[in-house]
């Protein structure tokens, strides 16, 4: 049965990032819903694609230079076009059930448009509130206009959940729905898939995210500079204003003479057949994470995983069951582990089967939409009583 509820999804970028992969797939099928993004930019064509009506604004251009560890202060000289935005937001919503916000930034103006509003109000929330991502008056805001406005707050994880609830904010609003993921593995050989995509032989690992410091790239690049031969792929861009970061990894590896063997392939779109390329897949954020698709992802292909151990990571992983633990920030802990997967990778077989098993049980599509979808009518009818 086609959702009828009319749902606003509400989203401050226009880039696709992780978050907005998960968007993409909770709009699917909902023809009468609407999107409203605060900037233009590759997700509106694909949301419109989808089938969604995409209002965006016409006072958003400046917002993504205020980066979620920024001081309210900074936000002061865009003052003027956020209170523009609060009241695009609140007309476009009464035409709708309910509005469906999918990042902090989306949350608060769509939160503070409520109050015109009067829609039930859900924030999809893909963080960890932590002074790590957060400044403190940040964190006090969200919570406060959540536990205020919010109807229900998803989570991808216990991790986020934990981390809202200490923060302040009421249990009762959370759901933790876990991001789900459909992806098979090709038919095709390692092999073959590098000849395919121009990768170089040899021993190769891998990380898939946007470059931002917290994400830890640097650390895996150090780790490289500890085994000779081994080539590592960066696969994704800097997308909300770190570009001074991604020029710092490519500083990084010019002085550690390593040029010849870490490559930069920027944002692609064939992320799945670059993952099941790669001989492991390296989750190396420094902070924690409130999930790790690309986690997922490489267990659904059987892909070997070596994660930092904080966030959501340790329970994708089961504590290790699934995939390889090594502590935050510690480059060498990360070469030991990446050099013993390399020497001996037919000794993974059985963790990698039962890591695909545990994927395909907790975290399908299937299962996220069901949730969501249940959670947004529920909300809607509770609206109506």
């Amino acid at each position: 049965m086609m959702p009828r509820e009319r749902v606003l999804f509400v989203d401050h970028t226009g880039q696709i990032g992780g978050a907005e992969l998960i968007l993409l797939d909770v709009v699917q099928g909902r023809n009468d819903s609407s999107a409203f993004l605060f900037e233009q930019g590759p997700l509106a064509k694909a949301l419109a694609e989808r089938g969604l009506s995409v209002i965006t604004s016409r006072w958003g251009l400046g917002l993504s230079q205020f980066r979620r560890d920024s001081s309210w202060l900074k936000a002061l000289p865009l003052a003027g076009g956020l209170a523009a935005i609060t009241v695009e937001l609140a007309r476009v919503a009464r035409r709708h059930d309910v509005v469906y916000a999918n990042s902090q930034k989306a949350f608060v103006l769509a939160a503070v448009a409520n109050l015109f509003a009067r829609k039930p109000l859900i924030w999809h929330l893909h963080d960890i509130i932590s002074p790590a991502h957060f400044g403190a008056l940040q964190r006090r805001t969200q919570v406060f206009l959540a536990n205020r406005f919010a109807a229900k707050v998803i989570v991808p994880s216990e991790a986020a959940a934990a981390a809202f609830i200490d923060a302040g904010g009421r249990r009762s609003l959370i759901e933790v729905v876990p991001n789900g993921l459909a992806v098979e593995p090709v038919p095709m050989s390692r092999h073959e898939l590098r000849q395919r995509l121009g990768l170089p032989p040899g021993a190769l690992v891998g990380v898939f995210s946007r470059l931002a410091q917290w994400k830890g790239q640097h650390v895996l690049i150090e780790a490289l500079a500890r085994l000779p031969n081994v080539h590592g792929l960066i696969v994704g861009d800097a997308l909300f204003g770190e570009q001074d970061y991604a020029a710092e990894l490519r500083r990084q590896v010019a002085d550690l003479g390593l040029g010849d063997r870490v490559h930069f392939l920027g944002h692609r779109g064939d992320v799945p057949l670059l993952m099941q390329a790669v001989d492991v897949m390296v989750h190396p954020s420094i902070d924690p994470e409130p999930f790790g698709r690309t986690l997922v992802e490489a267990m659904l292909a059987r892909v070997p995983v070596i994660a930092t151990d904080a966030g959501a990571a340790p329970d994708i992983l089961e504590h290790g069951r699934a995939g390889m633990l090594v502590p935050p920030g510690d480059a060498r802990a990360l070469a030991e582990a990446l050099d013993a997967v390399l020497t001996e990778p037919a000794i993974l077989e059985p963790q990698l089967a039962y890591a695909s098993r545990r994927a395909r049980a907790h975290y399908s599509l299937g299962r996220m939409l069901e949730s969501i979808g249940l959670l947004i009518r529920n909300v809607r009818a509770g609206a109506a009583v």
